[in-house]
């Protein structure tokens, strides 16, 4: 038996951590999460997630090279990034900086979906 995904939540908004732990809960492991950049290195070395969801707007602005020094250092670890932005630049960033994925915000099922079809790739 394949054992379960893990997911750390990366987002400084607790009520979007807790809904995306609620939403991915069901079929995968979420093992932490962090609410700024400069934690997201730290905690995906500690805790080894396979996904990490990644908020584009965190406070500390780190968002993007958060990403980048993930993909560079574990560069098996995926991350979608999860926006309420989709201006296609923004979208172009986000994959220049190491996203396997780029998630709106605003259609959370696009969300599992994207964790589904990144765990079939693994």
């Amino acid at each position: 038996m394949r054992s379960r995904l893990r997911v750390l939540i990366a987002d400084d908004n607790p009520r979007v951590v807790r809904s995306v732990s609620r939403l991915l809960a069901l079929d995968y492991d979420v093992v932490g999460s962090v609410n700024n950049g400069c934690g997201l290195l730290r905690a995906a070395e500690e805790l080894h997630p396979d996904i990490i969801v990644l908020d584009l707007s965190l406070r500390d602005g780190e968002s993007l090279g958060a990403c980048r020094q993930v993909s560079e250092r574990l560069p098996g670890m995926k991350i979608i990034v999860f926006s309420a932005d989709d201006n296609p630049e923004v979208m172009a960033r986000a994959y220049d900086a190491g996203a396997s994925d780029f998630v709106d915000k605003l259609f959370a099922d696009a969300l599992l979906s994207a964790v589904r079809r990144l765990d079939g790739k693994r």
